[in-house]
C-alpha cells in the first residue's frame, strides 16, 4: 500500500518535462513593460471599443429615472449626485473567472487539480513572518481546500456572474442600436426595427476585422462623441445654473428619499443603467492594457461624463417638465443635428464593449475547462487577449436580432437592464473580499470596511432593480439560467475525462508486463496517443492493446500546450522525452504553440520530427 502512494506520489511530482514545457526564448514578449507611446495608443483603442456604452447612457438615464415627472426641483440634485456612486464602485469588476483563477492559483479550490510549475513560484509559497493576518488566510484556505461545498459554492458563484454578463451582452446591442435608429420620430416603428436588424447584422460583421481595426475605427466617433457631451454640458452649467454642483452634499440624497420614499428606491433602477457596460469592463481589459484603461477612464472618460450629467442637471432646473426628452432638449439649436448624428453612430459603437467583453470571457470560461471548444481567433500579434470567436459572433447575432424584432421598443429591453450589472457587481465584491482575506492578507478593519460600504450600495441598487423583474428583468436571467446549465455541464463531464485519465495512468509495472509478452506484435510505423497531461502514459494506451494485441515499432505520447507568447520558434516547438521502459522505444512529446501559431496535422508534425 505504502509502495503504491510512493508511485503516485512520483507520478503526480512535476518533472523536468513540465517544467521546461513552459519556457520558450519568446516568453520575453508575454506581459512586458509596453512604451509610452504604445500604452497611449491602447488608451484611445480603449474609448472606442470599452466606454461606448457608458458614454451614450446620458441619452436616457434622466427619463429612465423620472418615468413620472419631477416632483421637486431638489430631486434633480439628489439624482445627480447618486447617479456618481455607481462609478466609485464599478472599477471593482475585474471579472468573475479572473478572480477565481487568482483564487485557484493561491488555494486549491480548482475543482481540476492542475496546477502549473510556475504558480509554485508565487508569493504563498514562500516564507513569511508569522502574523494574525498570515494566521488568518492560512485558516481559510484550509477550510476552502478541505470543504467540497465550499469549492462547488464558489464555482457556482463565478459561473454565475459570468453567464449574466453574457446574457445582458445580448440585450445591449439591442437597445442600442434601437435607441439610435429610433430618434427620428418620423419613421414607423416597422422600419425602425428592420433599419436596426440591418445595423447590427453590419455591426456583428465587422467584429472579424479584431479590436486593433475596430477600436481605430470606432474610437475617434467615441472620443468625439465625449467631446460634445462635455461641451453641451458646460455650455447648460453655465447658461442656466452652475450651483447644481452643490449636489456633491450627500444631504440632497438624504432630502431625495426623504421626501419620496419608495418612489426614490425605485427610481434607482433607472440611476443605475448610468453604468450599463460596466459589467464587462474588465472582460475588456485582456484586449487592453491596465495603464491604458486607467489613463482613459480618469483622464478622459469620467470628467466628461460628470459634464454631462451636472449639464442636464442645470438645464432641468429650469425645464423639469422636459424631463422625458432631457438630452435633446438641452441641446443647443445649433448644435442639435451634428449632435444627433454622433449620438446615432455612438449609440450603435456602444454595443461593442458587451460583445467584445463576451469574446474575452468565452476565452477565459474554455481555458478553465467551462465551455465547449471553439474556435479562437488571435486577432493582433502584440496583445494575447484580443480575440474573435466567429461561432459565438454568430449566436450573439441571431438573439440579438430576433430580441429586436420580437421587442421593438427599447422601452420594453430597458426594464430588463440593469440587473445583470449589479448582481455581477455583488458578486465580484463578495469573491475581492475573499481575495483580500486570502491572497492580500489586508487588515480586517480595512477589510470589513471595503465589504460593508460597498455591499450596502450595492445591495441597494439590487433591490430596485429586482423590482423590475415581471417588466422583463427575468430576460438576462433567463439567459444566464441556460448558459450555467451549459458551462455546469460541460465542466463536470471535462473534470471526469481529467480525472479518470490522471487516476488510470499505465503503471511502470504494466509496461515491464507488456514488453515481455510474446502475444503483443509489434508492427512498423509510429503510433499517435493523444493526451491532456505532460506526465505519464494515457489509459487509452493499455484500452488499446487489450482490444488490439500490437502496438506500433514507436509509439509517440502527444501532448498540445498552448502558450502565452505571439509565437513559438520551430526549433523550439517539440519537446521530446524517452519513457520507461526505453527498449519499449515509447516517447512523450510536448507540441508548443503561440496564440498566432497555426497548430499543424499530423503530416506536417512528422515532416518537423524528422527534421528535429
Amino acid at each position: 500500500m505504502g509502495e503504491k502512494a510512493e508511485t503516485d506520489d512520483k507520478m503526480r511530482r512535476m518533472d523536468s518535462l513540465n517544467l521546461e514545457a513552459g519556457k520558450v526564448s519568446t516568453a520575453h514578449d508575454h506581459g512586458s513593460k509596453l512604451s509610452w507611446k504604445r500604452t497611449m495608443s491602447l488608451a484611445i483603442q480603449s474609448v472606442g471599443v470599452v466606454y461606448g456604452d457608458i458614454g451614450t447612457s446620458p441619452l436616457y438615464v434622466f427619463s429612465s429615472t423620472f418615468p413620472k415627472g419631477i416632483n421637486h426641483k431638489d430631486d434633480i440634485l439628489g439624482c445627480s449626485l447618486s447617479s456618481s456612486i455607481p462609478y466609485c464602485s464599478y472599477p471593482w469588476l475585474r471579472g468573475t473567472f479572473a478572480l477565481y483563477s487568482l483564487i485557484c492559483r493561491y488555494a486549491k479550490v480548482s475543482l481540476i487539480p492542475n496546477t502549473q510549475p510556475e504558480d509554485r513560484e508565487l508569493s504563498n509559497y514562500k516564507l513569511e513572518l508569522p502574523s494574525n493576518e498570515l494566521k488568518r488566510a492560512q485558516a481559510i484556505k484550509k477550510k476552502l481546500e478541505h470543504t467540497k461545498s465550499a469549492k462547488y459554492a464558489l464555482f457556482v458563484i463565478t459561473i454565475m456572474g459570468t453567464s449574466m454578463v453574457i446574457g445582458d451582452g445580448i440585450l445591449t446591442p439591442c437597445i442600442s442600436v434601437l435607441s439610435a435608429v429610433s430618434g427620428i420620430k418620423s419613421l414607423g416603428t416597422d422600419a425602425v426595427v428592420g433599419i436596426s436588424v440591418l445595423i447590427l447584422v453590419l455591426l456583428f460583421a465587422v467584429q472579424q476585422f479584431g479590436t486593433d481595426k475596430v477600436g481605430f475605427t470606432f474610437g475617434p466617433v467615441i472620443l468625439l462623441w465625449f467631446v460634445f457631451i462635455s461641451c453641451i454640458g458646460l455650455y447648460n452649467l453655465i447658461t442656466y445654473d452652475i450651483t447644481v454642483l452643490r449636489a456633491f452634499n450627500p444631504a440632497y440624497i438624504y432630502h431625495y428619499f426623504h421626501r419620496n420614499g419608495k418612489e426614490a428606491w425605485i427610481s434607482l433602477g433607472g440611476v443605475v443603467l448610468c453604468i450599463t457596460g460596466t459589467e464587462a469592463m474588465f472582460a475588456d481589459l485582456g484586449h487592453f492594457s491596465v495603464r491604458a484603461i486607467q489613463i482613459s477612464f480618469t483622464c478622459f472618460t469620467f470628467p466628461t461624463i460628470l459634464f454631462a450629467y451636472f449639464g442636464q442637471a442645470a438645464y432641468l432646473t429650469k425645464y423639469p417638465e422636459k424631463v422625458t426628452e432631457t438630452f435633446y432638449a438641452s441641446i443647443p439649436r445649433p448644435m442639435y443635428w451634428p449632435t444627433f448624428v454622433v449620438a446615432v453612430f455612438a449609440a450603435i459603437i456602444a454595443s461593442q464593449a458587451l460583445i467584445t467583453g463576451t469574446f474575452s470571457i468565452i476565452s477565459q470560461s474554455l481555458s478553465m475547462g467551462c465551455f465547449p471548444r471553439v474556435k479562437i481567433v488571435h486577432t493582433s500579434a502584440k496583445n494575447e487577449g484580443q480575440v474573435y470567436i466567429p461561432e459565438v459572433n454568430y449566436i450573439l447575432m441571431i438573439f440579438c436580432v430576433i430580441i429586436t424584432a420580437a421587442f421593438k421598443t427599447t422601452e420594453k429591453i430597458g426594464n430588463a437592464y440593469g440587473i445583470a450589472v449589479v448582481s455581477v457587481m455583488v458578486i465580484t465584491t463578495c469573491m475581492l473580499t475573499l481575495i483580500m482575506l486570502v491572497i492580500w492578507k489586508i487588515s480586517i478593519i480595512l477589510i470589513a470596511i471595503f465589504f460593508i460600504i460597498f455591499i450596502a450600495i450595492e445591495g441597494v441598487y439590487l433591490s430596485a432593480v429586482l423590482f423590475k423583474f415581471s417588466e422583463g428583468g427575468y430576460l438576462p436571467l433567463l439567459f444566464a439560467a441556460v448558459l450555467m446549465i451549459i458551462m455546469g455541464i460541460w465542466h463536470y463531464v471535462h473534470k471526469q475525462c481529467y480525472n479518470y485519465e490522471a487516476n488510470h495512468k499505465v503503471s511502470s509495472e504494466y509496461m515491464k508486463q507488456l514488453s515481455s509478452n510474446p502475444n503483443i506484435n509489434r508492427v512498423p510505423g509510429i503510433g499517435l496517443l493523444y493526451s491532456e497531461l505532460v506526465q505519464g502514459i494515457p489509459p487509452i494506451f493499455s484500452h488499446f492493446v487489450s482490444n488490439i494485441p500490437s502496438v506500433h515499432s514507436v509509439v509517440v505520447v502527444v501532448t498540445i500546450k498552448p502558450l502565452p507568447v505571439s509565437k513559438v520558434l520551430l526549433e523550439e516547438r517539440f519537446l521530446f522525452r524517452q519513457l520507461e521502459p526505453k527498449d519499449y522505444r515509447m516517447f512523450r512529446c510536448v507540441a508548443r504553440y503561440g496564440y498566432n501559431d497555426r497548430v499543424e496535422g499530423l503530416r506536417s508534425s512528422r515532416d518537423s520530427w524528422l527534421r528535429i
